[in-house]
């Protein structure tokens, strides 16, 4: 297993072995000591599973103390681009944000530690994203940050004019400086 650092300080990219021949393929999505290892001591305590459509965009949603979720997802069918923005308002990074292509084809998960807002855009007919999370939901921790935010920049690859398809909840969500105003930070 390949894991390395993002843009940011705390998200990582991890990329299993895999090991292919004509029945298929086979690789190993997660192993407690090598995560361990890698991040610190983590127990998960939910497995979440989504499927969305072309042009759907969930997110960006973070979890705020005292259930702060940290996540570690995939995207076991389709592709998506999976995007992090530094929620940490004593970080040197809070604010920024950094994303990947998950796919079926690449294997790739990315770890969301604890203080990040997390999103997805699907970039494929269909994607089906599978996700560990560190803490259960919780309506009351539960935050959302706007997707479209010229503060944070965020480099979505909207390929078409109609996209995003948003929940009311996600196309309602604050920009930063309203985040900031209301003192939201995990």
């Amino acid at each position: 297993m390949k894991i390395e650092s993002l843009s940011l300080v705390g998200p990582l990219l991890i990329t299993p072995q895999v090991f292919t021949d004509e029945r298929g393929f086979f690789l190993e999505s997660w192993n407690q000591q090598i995560f361990d290892q890698a991040v610190g001591p983590t127990r998960f305590v939910q497995d979440n599973h989504s499927r969305s459509s072309m042009g759907v965009l969930r997110g960006l949603h973070y979890q705020l103390p005292p259930q702060p979720q940290g996540k570690l997802v995939r995207c076991v069918r389709g592709e998506i681009f999976d995007v992090v923005v530094d929620m940490r308002r004593s970080s040197n990074s809070f604010g920024a944000w950094t994303g990947v292509y998950l796919s079926e084809y690449n294997y790739q998960q990315i770890w969301v530690p604890a203080g990040f807002a997390h999103g997805f855009l699907t970039l494929s007919s269909e994607a089906e994203v599978l996700y560990k999370t560190t803490h259960s939901w919780s309506k009351l921790c539960e935050r959302s940050l706007r997707w479209d935010d010229p503060s944070l920049a965020i480099t979505w690859p909207l390929l078409a004019a109609s996209w995003p398809f948003l929940s009311e909840k996600d196309a309602q969500a604050p920009f930063l400086n309203g985040v900031l105003e209301a003192d939201l930070f995990a």
